[in-house]
């Protein structure tokens, strides 16, 4: 039985699915309560996955995942980010814009008036409506 990465240490997980499969042995009958002990402890006291090996070599299936090279469930590809477009992208630096305007106007003609700073929340819900429309179907 040859093990993928044995110089790889085992996880709790790994041991755990370990102890799985032993259960499922002696639900079975393969393995008797004294030999599901022994298998047991040394399950738990593996630090390696060669160290599973030799436990499982005179068993057929189940064995734990981490024994069986290939048979993982393959890892999900993280989802890619779909592209933005034009609209979202005009709406995302509208605020920012709009956001710098509002202080530049304070500080300069507004001098004090607060209201000015309504500008960035009116362009944020302009750009949002107007980036959350689909594209135009005809």
């Amino acid at each position: 039985m040859a093990v993928e990465r044995p110089e790889y240490r085992l996880s709790d997980a790994e041991r755990q699915e370990a102890l799985d499969a032993l259960s499922e042995h002696v639900r079975t009958g393969r393995l008797d309560l004294s030999e599901f002990d022994e298998r047991s402890q040394q399950v738990s006291a593996a630090k390696f996955r060669r160290d599973l090996a030799p436990l499982f070599s005179d068993l057929p299936d189940p064995k734990p995942p981490v024994l069986t090279p290939g048979r993982r469930a393959p890892t999900p590809a993280p989802p890619t980010p779909s592209p933005q477009t034009w609209q979202q992208r005009l709406a995302s630096s509208a605020v920012p814009i709009a956001a710098i305007i509002a202080v530049i106007l304070f500080f300069t003609l507004a001098r004090g008036v607060i209201f000015v700073f309504l500008l960035p929340a009116i362009v944020a819900m302009i750009a949002g409506s107007f980036a959350s429309r689909g594209p135009r179907r005809y």
